[in-house]
Order: structure tokens, then sequence, then C-alpha cells
């Protein structure tokens, strides 16, 4: 597989992490998301991110899993999350998923960081130890890390490091800083730069006429996040805005913090696509009420976009 370049571009999706619902690792679900990613035209996945539930496997866990899609997604670019209490470990998971074939590896601050300098001196460090020859994306997530860069500090650390390629944006609000950003590529002073806009795509309707370069998220449904950005690109705009708007309320309620994961997985598993919703413990348990909700909003989300008119599954009862 080809590594990743400053010219990334489409939509890459944020795979969950699908288990059991004893907690055991579920292969078979992995297999068939990666398949599922792969039909309907995503350009990449992204494994092990935040709501990859990462933090929750033991190291051979992690690997087992990267691996998996890795080896499963014959035509995607896989982005694999390595982030790590201590370097080691990332440097062992970056290395063993590029040695696999994947594409690259995702970055995301540790919460203690609060300066600028300390920001800088922290991903100068990750990079050194996961080596110069392994792309990496700067994940950008304050809402959630509670580190925030200001658009400068993104520029420094991108210019010291070249094998940074790729900006996972998810600040709120972010727009202006996507428009900081592509300004400081005009005037010279930031090189290429891909940047794909997470945050589950509550912004992406307005981050593609700012300049993103598509999505990195996790939405229920990456058909979507794909139709938006190939409108969007194509100068459709109203177009993009009106099918957006239609999955918004959905997008929307996946966005709870806490609860968005199991939301997501229920939908995921009534597609067909994984087996089980269950999130690895501790994690939040769908409520019999939240299941009716998600089902009423796929339902009003159907008269505009026939993809999500689902039919309820066997494996989606009772869970």
């Amino acid at each position: 597989m080809t590594k990743l370049t400053a010219q990334a571009a489409g939509t890459f999706a944020i795979a969950p992490t699908p288990f059991h619902d004893d907690g055991r690792i579920d292969e078979a679900s992995i297999d068939r998301l990666t398949d599922f990613y792969t039909e309907v035209g995503c350009d990449g996945v992204t494994v092990l991110g935040i709501l990859g539930e990462a933090p929750k496997l033991d190291a051979a866990e992690a690997e087992q899993v990267a691996l998996r899609f890795v080896k499963r997604a014959k035509k995607l670019q896989v982005i694999v999350g390595v982030s790590a209490p201590g370097f080691a470990t990332m440097r062992s998971l970056a290395k063993k998923s590029m040695d696999a074939g994947a594409a690259g590896v995702m970055i995301a601050p540790p919460p203690h960081l609060r300066t600028d300098d300390q920001i800088i001196g922290y991903f100068k460090q990750a990079q050194e130890a996961i080596g110069d020859d392994i792309p990496w994306v700067l994940q950008d997530y304050p809402l959630t890390l509670t580190v925030v860069f200001t658009p400068a500090v993104i520029r420094k650390i991108v210019m010291d490091s070249p094998s940074c390629v790729m900006l996972k944006h998810e600040d709120w609000p972010g727009l202006e800083k996507i428009s900081t950003l592509r300004n400081f590529q005009k005037d010279g002073s930031l090189r290429p730069l891909s940047i794909l806009v997470g945050n589950g795509g509550l912004f992406l309707d307005f981050e593609m006429e700012r300049g993103a370069d598509g999505a990195m998220t996790g939405y229920a449904f990456p058909e979507l996040l794909i139709d938006v950005v190939s409108l969007s690109k194509a100068g459709k705009r109203d177009a993009a805005h009106d099918l957006f708007d239609a999955h918004l309320p959905l997008i929307r309620y996946e966005q709870q913090p806490g609860v968005g994961l199991t939301v997501r997985k229920y939908v995921l598993q009534k597609r067909g696509i994984i087996s089980s919703s269950a999130q690895r413990k501790p994690g939040a348990v769908i409520t019999p009420q939240a299941r009716a909700e998600v089902d009423y909003l796929l339902s009003r989300v159907a008269r505009v976009d026939r993809r999500a008119n689902l039919q309820p599954q066997s494996s989606a009862a009772g869970q």
C-alpha cells in the first residue's frame, strides 16, 4: 500500500472497534466493516482512534486490531492511531502497522500539554520516536483532548516535521482555523498539508467550503460524508447542503458525549455490518428509549436519503 502524502483527500472513515457482547474482539465484524468501507467508496480508514476504544485495548490487542484492518483493506489507505502514554509503545505499534502495509499513523496530544512550547516539543519527540520515514497525522481535537493548538503552533509542528502530512481538524469553532492555515499556504509560510475534518461531521458542509480536502470521521453513514465531499468539490453547493441538512439531526444525536459511540454502533449493527453494538467496559449501553429515538431519526432521514431506510434486523433485537 502506498504511503500517506500531503495530497491525500476524500473520505477516510473512522472505524469503531467491533466487540462481541462479552468484550472479545470481533474479527469477523472487522472484516465486514472494512469491506463495507471499501464498497461504498471510502478512500481510506482510520483505526484505533478515540472512538475506536483504543485505551481499552492492551498492546497486543491494539496490534491485532490494526493488522486485521490493514490486511483486509486491499484498496483502502489505512491510518493507525498510535497515541500512547509512552513512546516505546507508540514506536512499536507504528512500525508493526507500517510493516504490515498501513499508509500512515495518527498521533494525538496527551491531555497534560498546556503551553505552545510543550505542544511543539512533544510532537518533535513523537516524530523522532516513530522515525522520519513514517508519515503521520496530527490530531487537533480540543473538545475531547483539552489541548488547544493555535494555527501558528500547527504551522510550527508541520514545518518542523516533514513527515507530518495531514491535519485531522476537529476544533469547534474551527472554520476560521482552516482559513488561516490555507492563508499560511498562500503566503508561503506553510508547506502543502492535507486537512481532513472530523468532529462527527458537524460542520463538514462549510469546512469543505473553507478549503478542507475531505472528511475523517465515523458517522454511521459514510456514504453521506463521501457525497457531501464530492458535491462540494464539484461546486454543487445547494445539493451538498440539502443532503447534509437531512442527516444533521442524526449527526447531532451521534455527537452526544459518552453516548455517541453507542448510537453509531447501534446503527452499524442495524445495517448488518457489525454483529453487536457492544462497547468494551467501561462503556455506555444504549437504552430502549434511545434506540427508539434513533429509529425515529433514521425514518426521518430516509425521507430524503433512502439509504437510511433500515429494516430492523434480527441481530439488532434485544441489544
